[in-house]
């Protein structure tokens, strides 16, 4: 009789799988020692926490550092210009005054010459006016002036004036006082022309002949504002 020994087979084991895979796995650390490594990273978290913090509040300071820094330069070069403006002030102190003074005289200027009429012109007109053969013999200006009010006018229906030219004339013949009055009203500045008597006289440097009175009103179109100062100076 012949016996056959055989092996037993072998558990074949995969090439992949490692020794130990799936078995449970036992940490027999102390407790003290898991909580001594807990805590040590938690220092090392905390650290680099604190180290972060530290950056960001050290680039705030340094962007607050410039931020004073321009402020005070800023501060500065306002100051300087203060101060060279208040020297300038100080340098030319008096010109408000000065500039007050002006406006003083301006206006008193202008109330001066505010009633001022170029009577030239206006007595050459009434010369130019009269009828041929009259000779001026007299003439008399009434006339508002800065403190004095116009006179009034002689007759009612008279439209107010600023002034008031009298005058007496000569004729040796009677004069058309019809046609004189219109060429006076035409003269511009004058107005309500009035011939207020024609009398019959005699002397010995002129003979018979006639004399006449009349008056005209001036009115505020006559005045030549030279001196009125623009509103808005």
């Amino acid at each position: 009789m012949t016996f056959t020994l055989e092996r037993g087979a072998r558990t074949a084991t995969p090439k992949n799988m490692s020794l130990g895979q799936g078995l449970p796995q036992v940490n027999l650390l102390p407790p003290e020692v898991r909580a001594a490594r807990a805590l040590s990273g938690t220092k090392r978290r905390l650290a680099l926490v604190l180290v972060v913090v530290f950056l960001l509040v050290a680039v705030a300071y340094a962007g607050a550092l410039m931020q004073a820094g321009a402020a005070k330069g800023e501060l500065t070069k306002a100051q300087e210009q203060t101060a060279e403006l208040t020297a300038q002030q100080a340098q030319y102190a008096e010109v408000p005054v000065v500039l007050g003074r002006l406006d003083e005289l301006e206006s008193a200027r202008e109330l001066g010459f505010s009633t001022e009429i170029p009577w030239s012109p206006y007595v050459k007109a009434v010369l130019a006016t009269m009828p041929e053969g009259v000779l001026l013999s007299n003439i008399n200006v009434t006339s508002a002036t800065p403190m004095l009010a116009p006179a009034a006018p002689l007759d009612p229906l008279q439209a107010p004036s600023v002034s008031r030219v009298d005058f007496m004339a000569r004729s040796t013949t009677l004069v058309a006082s019809g046609a004189w009055i219109d060429a006076l009203n035409s003269i511009p500045g004058f107005a309500d022309a009035w011939v207020s008597s024609v009398a019959v006289a005699e002397d010995e440097t002129y003979g018979p002949h006639y004399e006449v009175t009349a008056s005209v009103q001036v009115d505020e179109s006559a005045y030549t504002n030279r001196f009125v100062i623009e509103e808005g100076r």
